[in-house]
């Protein structure tokens, strides 16, 4: 899923073409469709190898297709050379051209390198279908045609805004709901199988594994919400605004008939901005998003460590199994080790180092300009790829897998002080801590003491633990109790745990 890898661009140095703009000539690469702009660009800005990803390069597609169009039904641009430029953009959206993009993320900060990388290809394409050479910069001229009523300012933070919101809504959320399904199909499985729960790293009273899982999926859930609707406030963009927020050289209906045209490709509404000057000057949205994005690496990061302790032995017996991934120690035969787990928590602290960079990006928002959108755009779209990708990793490759073994658990439950916490509301506090200490110093179940006492009867104990547990489920302990063979089918208060004398099994 990420996008973002260098692009190798082979230079024929023995092939160039020389091609001439308002700056001098430059000599390209013959086969190449992109021009002067860019060739100078390639060179002086040689910081790195990363490339923006290739959505990026759809996405202008998809912006000039309905730049060409807007400006063909306001009589501003002839039907020549509008279709020609409709044509050679829309190859561009469907990723023709994803190698004639070889200018690098770090470039200047409005963006205008790739703006212009992605002018010179239509251009020269275009004209290649009317005829003509490539660098004949006629009869569709790059400037004049395909950025008509457009400027670097306006149309990059717009680019910006529509690659985000179809990087959300068509690779996050999908890839979301896999890991929420999968969540929930375990907490579903697992929801009668009773075991200790743990605060401050201590025993603690009893919840059920079905429970952890639950509580996980809420919590990506709730994070995928969040993000969602912080992305809503992309739909608004800034086209129109041109250089400076000001409009000069736009029509004032050009930024509504570019929305509506792009709204189908992204699948959102999208409207124009009234006020493109805020969204070109700052893009405070963006760091409201990488704070959401934050908050499902948070998540993640939670239900990983959680699974990393629940399938250590440092508590005794494992709460749970981890799948066998086929992977193992260098020394250690077929030893399983929360590799799956391990490699979201990385991608999470990247997400979040993306986050602090593109919160600092744009605090450099000065006057009518921010000025390092194409930082504030890879980050932003590196941390969603990312978790999508970690997301569905760990779906397939450790939920889906986790094994439990409920005897285990209720055994290790039954043996447990703790349980004595249950019984405040029955049998009084100070009660139930005296039986609890009792139960530390001897090791005695708090069950079977209870029973010896004639304080609760073993079924009154099952009873009330179960409550606790899982109160809606008490139509069906009598079913579950058959399906252990903890209890004989007249009797009543059955429940999920039956902490036996001998074994402790559920």
């Amino acid at each position: 899923m990420i996008q973002n890898a260098s692009r190798d661009v082979k230079v024929r140095i023995m092939n160039n073409r020389m091609e001439a703009d308002a700056y001098g000539e430059v000599a390209i690469p013959a086969e190449a469709y992109w021009g002067p702009q860019t060739e100078r660009s390639r060179h002086l800005f040689a910081i790195g190898n990363e490339c923006l990803p290739d959505d990026v390069i759809h996405c202008f597609g998809a912006q000039k297709v309905a730049a060409a169009r807007a400006n063909m039904a306001l009589g501003l641009l002839p039907e020549q050379l509008g279709n020609a430029i409709i044509a050679a953009a829309t190859e561009m959206q469907q990723g023709r051209f994803d190698r004639q993009f070889p200018v690098m993320v770090w470039q200047t900060g409005s963006g205008t390198q790739t703006n212009m990388n992605a002018n010179e290809v239509i251009a020269n394409r275009a004209n290649e279908m009317l005829g003509h050479a490539l660098g004949a910069r006629k009869p569709v001229h790059p400037n004049d045609h395909v950025n008509k009523g457009q400027s670097s300012n306006d149309t990059f933070p717009t680019i910006m805004h529509i690659s985000v919101l179809r990087a959300v809504f068509n690779i996050l959320v999908p890839a979301g709901k896999t890991l929420v399904t999968s969540l929930a199909k375990r907490a579903d499985e697992f929801h009668h199988h009773a075991k200790l729960g743990m605060t401050h790293l201590q025993d603690a009273l009893p919840v059920t594994l079905g429970m952890e899982f639950r509580a996980w999926q809420h919590q990506v859930e709730t994070a995928l919400e969040r993000i969602e609707k912080q992305a809503q406030e992309l739909c608004e963009l800034p086209q129109g605004g041109t250089a400076s927020g000001s409009g000069v050289n736009g029509n004032p209906e050009f930024a509504s008939l570019v929305a509506k045209d792009l709204s189908a490709f992204v699948g959102q509404p999208l409207r124009a901005s009234q006020a493109p000057s805020y969204l070109m000057a700052s893009h405070d949205v963006f760091a409201g998003l990488c704070g959401s994005l934050n908050t499902l690496a948070s998540a993640l990061i939670k239900t990983c460590t959680d699974i990393r302790l629940l399938t250590s032995s440092l508590g005794g017996t494992p709460s749970m199994t981890l799948p066998d991934d086929g992977l193992s120690s260098s020394i250690m035969p077929a030893k399983r080790n929360a590799t799956v787990c391990e490699a979201v928590i990385q991608v999470c602290m990247r997400v979040i180092g993306n986050s602090a960079a593109v919160l600092a990006a744009n605090n450099s928002s000065v006057l009518q300009l921010n000025t390092c959108k194409p930082l504030i755009l890879n980050e932003t779209l590196n941390s969603i790829y990312l978790l999508a990708d970690a997301q569905k990793v760990l779906a397939r490759g450790c939920i889906d897998g986790l094994g439990a073994d409920r005897a285990a658990l209720g055994a290790s439950l039954a043996k447990s002080p703790v349980l004595g916490a249950i019984l405040g509301p029955v049998i009084g506090y100070d009660m139930a801590a005296r039986l609890t200490r009792e139960c530390w110093d001897s090791g005695i179940p708090m069950r079977d003491i209870l029973e010896r006492d004639g304080i609760l009867s073993g079924a009154e104990f099952d009873h009330h633990l179960r409550q606790a547990l899982n109160p809606d489920d008490l139509d069906r302990s009598k079913t579950d109790a058959d399906e252990n063979g903890d209890l004989d089918a007249d009797q009543q208060g059955a429940t999920i745990l039956q902490a036996r004398k001998a074994g402790g099994g559920l």
